[in-house]
């Protein structure tokens, strides 16, 4: 299968985990350019990965470059998506599509409009532990299932992170920040949403910075840090979504799940869906939870299986799974659980999307993505 030419534009710490998988994990994809705002930035990146810096708009007017990977910071992930959709380039993004809804209905509909692909993090969805949820839920192991239950809880950045600021602006906090993972995780196991009803709080209305190069610095909240959600699957099942940044050590070593989805014949118990790998375990009847192996590979961390994906389906001419249909849904029910808390009711979701086909359960090393 023929390589497809992928430029990156955004140069922070997480450029370097898809620049090292592209180079060492998915021979389908070769990263020719990088671009940042900061200048310095990519040509440091260029110079580690031996590939050429660009300005930004260097690199979208490039003719030989098919994808662009979006690796800017979310408040700026719709701007740049769609520049590179008007320059006729294939888009995969971080997480989230957008911030907004109605700017990430935009990059549907544009791509859309030009016949391009869309692909969003998070892929962790397509790792080794997720799929071998994925796979028990499909063989039946768990029976129908009815319920399901996810907790992203903890002290939030400020506690460790040596610029928290931007997680507490409006467009971040818990949900948008870490509920793709968890939402992505639910949408790939069970299918979409339609309805949700949400609660949202903002508990500390500034948060005392503790980590070691800006220690005791206040900083304020400007959006809510306790979210608690419902949700009402196409399906028939019913799911509980809970994202904090207000609890604080004493509830880190609690026995809350990651995800638990219960059945009509038992309970599967998913690792943290920010993860490739981690434990999976099954409760049956009236047994303790059991320990399953994991059934598929990509088990490291393997951040970039979406987008060699998706680029073996612009080869193939398919659709790939990390979608951006996918995200948008999941962008729709994050807005959803807040309009439903500023309005006190329940909030129905419009979009909708398909279940990603799960990955082969065989997959080579150093290797495209199998379908």
């Amino acid at each position: 299968m023929r390589k497809v030419k992928v430029g990156v534009i955004g140069c922070g710490n997480i450029s370097d985990i898809y620049l090292r998988n592209a180079e060492n994990v998915f021979e389908v994809l070769d990263i020719v350019g990088c671009a940042d705002l900061v200048a310095n930035k990519a040509k440091e990146k260029a110079e580690v990965y031996k590939i050429k810096a660009y300005a930004v708009d260097e690199l979208l007017a490039r003719d030989d470059i098919e994808i662009v990977l979006n690796l800017t910071i979310p408040a700026a992930h719709a701007e740049v998506s769609m520049k590179a959709l008007e320059h006729g380039k294939h888009v995969y993004c971080e997480k989230p599509l957008a911030t907004i809804r109605d700017e990430g209905r935009k990059i549907i509909e544009k791509a859309k409009e030009k016949h391009l692909y869309v692909g969003c993090a998070p892929d962790t969805f397509l790792g080794g532990g997720l799929q071998t949820c994925r796979k028990l839920l499909d063989d039946g192991w768990i029976g129908t299932p009815f319920g399901a239950i996810a907790f992203m809880i903890g002290a939030g950045p400020a506690m460790s992170h040596p610029n928290p600021d931007f997680y507490y602006k409006k467009g971040a906090g818990p949900m948008l920040d870490m509920g793709p993972y968890y939402l992505t995780a639910l949408v790939s196991l069970l299918g979409p949403v339609k309805m949700v009803t949400g609660m949202a709080k903002t508990p500390f209305l500034e948060k005392t910075i503790t980590g070691p190069t800006r220690y005791g610095e206040k900083i304020k909240v400007e959006t809510p840090t306790y979210i608690s959600g419902t949700m009402e699957f196409q399906n028939g099942v019913c799911g509980n979504l809970l994202t904090s940044f207000d609890l604080h050590y004493a509830y880190w070593d609690s026995k809350l799940p990651f995800i638990q989805i219960f059945g009509s014949e038992g309970t599967l118990s998913s690792p943290n869906p920010d993860s490739f790998g981690g434990p999976v375990m099954v409760r049956r009847f009236d047994g303790e939870f059991t320990s399953v192996p994991l059934t598929h590979g990509f088990i490291e961390n393997s951040r970039g299986i979406g987008l060699a994906d998706m680029a073996v389906s612009i080869v193939q001419g398919k659709k790939h799974r990390a979608n951006g249909d996918m995200a948008f849904h999941v962008l729709d029910i994050m807005t959803g659980f807040f309009n439903s808390a500023e309005s006190g009711s329940h909030f129905a979701i419009t979009s909708t999307c398909e279940r990603p086909e799960p990955l082969a359960r065989v997959l080579p090393k150093n290797s495209t993505v199998q379908t």
